[in-house]
């Protein structure tokens, strides 16, 4: 299911468009402030952020630029005023859509498919080689290299691992990484997730007490924690 962050204090609003967007197998996350929106977004990973610009403590501008210092997730703004100013500001820091209010939820929901089938594309062809600190997956041509050494991996093992890099950060838990993985082997059950996880960490030689790049969140799955590498 995709997941949308919300950041705007308007409650009714939120409550709206989270029975609304459901419709469309989409889970609307609420934000009431600023602060909590960008913990939110940091911990939680959603695949698109919903803001309003007309906001407590600082406005969507503002929080959009903080946003885009450190993620590339997409942005949708909201704005009670619909200056074409605002909407040339909004673009120019880095949203990638604009909808003044009012709007019909109908049209919010088009615009949010809009902008999640623009930026899938560009990671289909963007990130083909996903690089961590010591650690290459090269999902185009399946080589996976730790420390620039070749790292050989069952078809499962290969998958998990895909799984995971391509979600930095966020935990999945066991029934979700059945789900994406059962087309490759339909015999998979709850244990083996667990058993594929620890044969994944012995060959990337990683520890579950000192986590390099599997981390286990306990009571609920496993997250992929693997530091972004350094910059030039």
């Amino acid at each position: 299911m995709t997941r949308v962050l919300l950041i705007d204090d308007d409650e009714k609003l939120g409550e709206l468009l989270k029975a609304y967007f459901q419709r469309f197998d989409m889970q609307v996350d609420v934000a009431l402030r600023p602060s909590d929106g960008l913990t939110r977004l940091a911990r939680e990973k959603p695949d698109l952020v919903i803001l309003d610009v007309m906001l407590p403590e600082q406005d969507g501008f503002e929080v959009c630029r903080t946003i885009r210092r450190t993620s590339s997730v997409p942005v949708v703004m909201l704005t009670a005023r619909g200056e074409v100013t605002d909407r040339i500001v909004g673009l120019e820091i880095g949203a990638d859509d604009y909808v003044p209010k009012p709007f019909e939820p109908r049209e919010l929901v088009a615009r949010v498919q809009n902008v999640l089938r623009r930026s899938r594309a560009r990671q289909a062809t963007d990130d083909k080689v996903l690089r961590f600190d010591g650690l290459t997956v090269d999902t185009e041509r399946r080589i996976v290299e730790l420390d620039g050494q070749p790292v050989e991996l069952t078809t499962m093992e290969y998958q998990l691992l895909k799984l995971f890099a391509s979600n930095h950060g966020r935990t999945f838990n066991r029934d979700e990484i059945l789900n994406e993985l059962r087309g490759i082997d339909a015999q998979l059950f709850s244990r083996s997730v667990d058993i594929l996880v620890s044969r994944l960490r012995q060959k990337l030689k990683d520890t579950s007490r000192q986590p390099r790049f599997i981390k286990t969140v306990w009571g609920t799955g496993y997250a992929f924690v693997a530091a972004e590498p350094p910059g030039p």
